[in-house]
């Protein structure tokens, strides 16, 4: 398990019970990655579900189409209270988002980017939230 591994359970801030959606896999994603998350809710990652989700995976390359569009697709299960985590390859690999594109289209879904880390060789992974209601 490689070092940027070993820490995404607390990255990520999984815990045991926890529902995650996984959407966007291909044969390009990280199977180390997936295992550990996995092994943090102890569970399997779930594709479709009737059910509100904790916490959404969501794996995306510039090819894979409009960001907003898989934005808004990964909403769809999201409990008002879930997290969205955005996997994409990292600069220099095939199928890197810029972080403008990926600032915009989570403007542009209702979102705020608020955390961007690195979760392995290949993949950066990033933090989307429904914003908070007005501050009184």
């Amino acid at each position: 398990m490689t070092t940027e591994n070993t820490s995404v359970k607390g990255i990520l801030g999984l815990a045991p019970g926890l529902v995650v959606q996984e959407l966007g896999w291909d044969s390009d994603v990280d199977e180390e990655l997936r295992s550990v998350v996995m092994d943090a809710i102890d569970g399997d990652l779930v594709e479709e579900t009737d059910e509100a989700v904790d916490v959404v995976l969501l794996w995306w390359r510039a090819d894979d189409g409009d960001v907003v569009d898989g934005l808004f697709d990964a909403l769809r299960d999201l409990s008002n209270n879930g997290v969205l985590w955005l996997l994409s390859p990292k600069v220099g690999r095939p199928g890197h988002v810029s972080q403008a594109d990926l600032q915009e289209g989570a403007v542009t879904a209702g979102l705020a980017l608020t955390t961007s880390v690195s979760v392995s060789k290949s993949w950066s992974c990033h933090k989307l939230v429904r914003p908070k209601g007005a501050r009184r």
